[in-house]
């Protein structure tokens, strides 16, 4: 039995977002995939988001807007490539032939428009559509949340925060998702540096709904950032039984924190959470964000000298399959470090070869356009790095240390490129790099006071190049 809450025909039109359906039924199965998307969770009890996609399309299967939804949350997951997957392609091109066959409103158009530029991986353009939406139809939480992922997968922190504090004076707390706004919108603030601020917004939006597991999400990134382990540690623990049900957000919470153990030195304790949640869910999921959490983790471990078993070996069967996906430079990176970990050097070479092949003709799309500055030298240095070449990975890092945030995801998560470099320049017979070393950390200091890896760090260096 649907929910009465859930919005019919009517309803979306009393909102100013009408649908192009008679099908009641079809509208609010599209609210209740909206929902699940925005709250990071499969509610079983409406058959998950798949069960929502299938019914919108039995109900009426030329609901252009059942098409938007359902290939716009493929391509946003990232785990298909249009160029490889003939059937996400053909998906994407029948969404485009029923918006030319029937009638529909310009917001449709233009959300047809966005989708199709996503999977030609031309992210810019897409963005630019869901922001038209957006300038006419601020509560379209479809066009907010697709437009704020995407400048997520481009590093484009402000244009994050920017997006949602342009349509928040057109949200009231009696709409549907408010709740997931607040949260949607610390995020952004979190990742521009308003730390205070960030925390302040995220726990507005737990107050008006305990279970959002994305504002969990952006309080566990500000204790991170902020080296506050303890604090960290404590939130999440007594919030757990709440966003441990977003299944979909679930394995990246647990990867935070783990990250504190880390942080702290405590290895096992960070292998027991790799173990007992990240890596089932991972294997479970086969989802894109918790492979690449996982592979972090590994990555992060292996760094501070952990011995990981094989683990690796048992994450390359998700990662080797996607090795020439490349829809995201992010991803590409994680899926490596998993190849060079588990010494498979077939698929190492494959995946830096075919990025190499489609950077020399990238067309439009946004990340292949990149791959040439930073995908591609950031991939060698893991594998200088791997080799033992330390020297080498130092010069391939360092032009670009501060254009990391280009290849997409968090600070947080690209912090492991910023502990790379640090390891490189410890581990190098270069006397410069072991002076840079020592710059690095004092740096690493400044932004990060009283952080125990920081610590643990310095100390290293002081000890192996007699640093003082």
């Amino acid at each position: 039995m649907l929910s009465a809450s859930l919005r019919d025909c009517k309803a979306w039109q009393s909102e100013g977002l009408p649908l192009s359906t008679t099908s009641n039924e079809a509208c609010k199965f599209y609210d209740a995939t909206l929902s699940q998307y925005v709250g990071w969770r499969n509610d079983q009890t409406l058959g998950g988001i798949e069960g929502c996609l299938s019914k919108i399309h039995a109900a009426d299967p030329n609901f252009v807007m059942g098409h938007v939804i359902g290939t716009g949350l493929e391509l946003i997951g990232t785990g298909r490539s249009v160029l490889l997957d003939e059937k996400l392609a053909s998906a994407v091109r029948k969404m485009v032939e029923l918006s030319k066959s029937q009638p529909l409103t310009e917001r449709e158009r233009l959300h047809v428009s966005a989708v199709e530029m996503f999977s030609k991986g031309s992210f810019p353009k897409a963005c630019l559509f869901w922001e038209e939406i957006l300038m006419d139809h601020p509560t379209d939480m479809l066009a907010l949340k697709f437009g704020h992922d995407t400048y997520f997968y481009m590093g484009h922190q402000a244009q994050m925060r920017d997006s949602v504090a342009r349509v928040l004076p057109h949200w009231k707390p009696h709409m549907p998702h408010y709740s997931y706004l607040k949260g949607i919108y610390s995020f952004g603030l979190m990742e521009t540096k308003r730390y205070d601020e960030a925390e302040k917004v995220a726990k507005e939006g737990l107050a008006l709904n305990p279970g959002d597991g994305w504002a969990v999400h952006t309080v566990a990134h500000v204790h991170e950032m902020k080296a506050e382990v303890q604090k960290g540690l404590k939130f999440m623990e007594q919030r757990e039984n709440y966003w441990k049900e977003c299944d979909m957000l679930a394995c990246h919470n647990y990867w935070h924190w783990a990250l504190y153990f880390i942080e702290k030195g405590e290895y096992e304790d960070a292998l027991t959470i790799y173990d007992n949640h990240i890596a089932r869910r991972c294997l479970s999921s086969g989802a894109m964000l918790d492979t690449v959490d996982s592979c972090s983790m590994l990555y992060r471990l292996q760094m501070e000298g952990v011995m990981v078993g094989d683990r690796w070996k048992e994450l390359l069967n998700i990662t080797r399959p996607h090795s020439e996906d490349h829809v995201l430079q992010f991803n590409d990176l994680h899926f490596l470090m998993t190849s060079l970990g588990a010494k498979d050097e077939s698929t190492t070479r494959r995946l830096v070869e075919s990025l190499r092949e489609l950077a020399k003709s990238p067309g439009e799309n946004y990340q292949h356009q990149m791959a040439q500055d930073m995908g591609l030298p950031m991939c060698e240095a893991l594998v200088e790095f791997d080799k033992g070449n330390y020297s080498r990975a130092v010069e391939l890092l360092l032009p670009i240390r501060y254009s990391f945030d280009k290849i997409g995801g968090s600070d947080a998560q690209r912090d492991v490129f910023c502990q790379l470099l640090i390891h490189a320049t410890m581990k190098s017979e270069n006397k410069r790099h072991q002076k840079l070393a020592r710059c690095l950390l004092m740096e690493r200091d400044a932004s990060r006071p009283n952080s125990p890896l920081t610590d643990r760090l310095i100390k290293k260096a002081m000890t192996v190049h007699n640093l003082d």
